[in-house]
């Protein structure tokens, strides 16, 4: 697959962080440690910096930052090639130069949202309530961003997991982005769970449409459903699961391990961890491990696992924390 390949998707994923920083930049209540993600974000990519410089000048221009705001400039770039603007951009840079009333004017043509949110929840559970009535449940160290637009209405899960109880429009679509895909729905009661490029959807009541990033048409699920896909899938894995409420058992601050395989387990256990846990061979990826633990402990559960399976701990050079199964040693006959 060729990465350096510039995809629609890649695009929306940059829009939406340039307009995220905008806002944060701009915030009051902006710290210096945002601020140095900031210049670690826009030193990644040159079209960061582009993007970023768009968003400037769209929004100074339809004056939605405050007064008092001071303007972040931006550092000195390597020339880089003429950009064409997505349709986007360019026609909201003309229709707010061109009108007074832009703000109202991006709106209604489906340019600008009317509303921006951004949670967070740290070390604890937390319920938010989104500027259309909607609710979401955040897992520990999760992240998401919201944007109403007139024609949709758009979720990004930065990170974590989220529990999404959906308020019903249905000429106002909810899409929620995560790893290159999307589940798209109008109404409804849905999971999305994320660690580094692998998505979870599960379903607990209506219907969602999920799709990767390889396919624009999206499969649609139905209750106890569950579509899994990392990041540049065609298509997800579609799986119609009995005990999905496990899924959903974050939620009263449980992490449910019922008969996985290590190589399944670690994925859900990594999103709690500072350092991941790494496994040593595919032999050791094989042994399958169950049990209830709590979400706030799961360090002490790494601690545990000598006791309750046939492993033993090592350390990588980086400092992980590696499984390694204990090979019995050979009978004598």
């Amino acid at each position: 697959m060729n990465h350096d390949r510039h995809i629609p998707s890649e695009d929306d994923a940059i829009t939406d962080a340039a307009a995220h920083w905008c806002m944060r930049l701009h915030a009051d209540d902006c710290t210096a440690v945002e601020r140095e993600a900031f210049g670690q974000w826009l030193a990644a990519d040159p079209r960061h910096a582009e993007e970023y410089q768009a968003m400037l000048e769209i929004w100074d221009t339809a004056d939605l930052l405050p007064r008092s705001a001071q303007v972040v400039p931006l550092p000195v770039r390597r020339p880089v090639a003429t950009r064409q603007w997505r349709p986007f951009a360019s026609a909201a840079a003309v229709a707010l130069l061109a009108l007074p009333l832009a703000g109202w004017v991006g709106w209604e043509q489906g340019w600008l949202p009317n509303s921006y949110q951004h949670f967070e929840a740290s070390d604890h559970l937390r319920q938010v309530r989104l500027s259309d009535g909607s609710s979401v449940e955040l897992n520990l160290h999760s992240e998401l961003r919201f944007l109403n637009f007139k024609d949709e209405r758009q979720v990004t899960l930065i990170k974590g997991e989220a529990f999404f109880k959906v308020t019903h429009d249905s000429s106002h679509p909810f899409i929620v982005h995560a790893a290159n895909g999307q589940t798209r729905v109008t109404g409804t009661q849905f999971n999305v769970w994320k660690y580094e490029d692998q998505v979870k959807v599960t379903l607990v009541e209506g219907s969602v449409l999920v799709s990767s990033g390889g396919n624009a048409g999206g499969y649609r699920l139905g209750p106890g459903m569950q579509a899994s896909y990392h990041k540049g899938d065609f298509e997800p894995e579609l799986n119609q699961s009995d005990d999905y409420a496990n899924s959903l058992a974050w939620r009263s601050g449980r992490l449910v391990l019922d008969n996985l395989s290590l190589g399944q387990a670690l994925p859900v256990i990594n999103r709690y961890l500072d350092k991941p846990l790494m496994l040593a061979d595919d032999s050791t990826a094989s042994i399958r491990i169950s049990g209830v633990y709590s979400t706030r402990e799961v360090e002490r559960l790494v601690d545990t696992l000598p006791k309750v399976l046939p492993v033993y701990l090592t350390r990588s050079k980086d400092g992980s924390t590696v499984l390694n199964r204990i090979v019995p040693a050979p009978t004598r006959g």
